[in-house]
């Protein structure tokens, strides 16, 4: 709860610095910006969902309402699974998805709207004692499963090729999470279920078990692993680099892991692999009211404007137009 409240403000920082983006001149397009048909009434709009959309979220809320003061946002994390539950049962009106969305929550009439790009990466304690042989030779998704899945591996000395008996502490998410599930299907699973570790509960619950725990090992989506004012690894945290040629090293053209802004050009340009990089969206049960609806083409053209500076990744334009058609456009 430290973590999420200690983020929360980080996020409201943030978007304190951005606002203008949104609000400075005249927006563009009068489709994209239009407010709701009752310009005045009182609208609040309740989110709910993955950790990995949070902060975004939060970004946009505030950009929105600055422009619209009669619209207000309730934003809730909690992961992707109860966002979807919270939607789907009318306690939420958008959910935050950060997965795939899954058969029988299309049958129930979830309508799926592109949002934003991100990606999970694994994380360790910044004084772990294998740190420096980590970064040189990083990590596979085959290995990473043997610690995951499996549970092959067990020692830090297994893991990087040393005599260190230490035993590695494994941290994975209790909660219904988008992020270990794009995790395990990077590591050759199906299931949230087939992870093993200690299960903590949210992004900011792993990333704080880490960083309290000099052996421990975890993921993490990339704006609770980067800290959102500096660009650098959260203190006392540090990305292990994916070996994505699986030759033992990590090569100039897969290290990318030092900022924010690095890791993020490296999803951008798919460098980094999908998954764990992969779509975000917000999702209404059926099609979106008009007021969401309003929202949703403002994300869609001005508040991608704002994606880059939030330290996330901004939809291709492919991804906008599925967006504006899915809305009528």
């Amino acid at each position: 709860m430290r973590m999420l409240k200690l983020w929360q403000t980080l996020v409201a920082l943030t978007a304190m610095a951005i606002l203008a983006a949104a609000c400075g001149g005249s927006p563009a397009g009068g489709a994209s910006t239009a407010a709701p048909a009752a310009a005045d009434a009182p609208i609040t709009i309740s989110v709910s969902g993955a950790f990995a959309l949070f902060p975004m979220m939060q970004v946009w809320a505030e950009a929105y309402s600055k422009i619209h003061p009669n619209v207000t946002f309730d934003v809730q994390g909690g992961g992707a699974g109860k966002g979807m539950t919270d939607m789907l049962t009318g306690a939420a009106d958008i959910a935050m998805l950060s997965r795939e969305v899954r058969p029988e929550e299309t049958q129930q009439g979830a309508f799926l709207i592109p949002a934003a790009i991100d990606a999970v990466v694994p994380t360790v304690n910044a004084n772990n004692p294998a740190l420096a042989t980590l970064l040189t030779k990083g990590i596979t998704p085959q290995t990473a499963a043997k610690i995951w899945v499996s549970g092959e591996i067990t020692t830090w000395g297994q893991l990087v090729g040393s005599d260190d008996s230490s035993t590695i502490n494994v941290y994975t998410r209790s909660d219904a999470s988008g992020a270990a599930e794009v995790w395990v299907k990077y590591l050759g699973g199906k299931a949230q279920e087939e992870l093993t570790g200690t299960a903590v509960n949210g992004d900011p619950g792993v990333a704080e078990a880490v960083r309290q725990d000099v052996l421990g090992i975890g993921y993490n989506n990339i704006a609770f692993a980067y800290d959102l004012s500096t660009g650098e690894p959260v203190e006392g945290l540090r990305v292990i680099p994916i070996d994505l040629n699986g030759d033992g090293q990590v090569g100039a053209d897969e290290n990318f892991y030092d900022s924010r802004a690095a890791v993020n050009a490296a999803v951008a340009e798919k460098r980094y692999p999908y998954p764990p990089a992969r779509l975000l969206y917000l999702v209404t049960k059926g099609q979106p009211t008009p007021a969401i609806t309003a929202f949703y083409r403002w994300m869609l053209s001005e508040g991608q404007k704002l994606v880059n500076d939030a330290g996330f990744v901004g939809l291709s334009e492919a991804n906008i137009q599925e967006g504006l058609s899915a809305l009528g456009e």
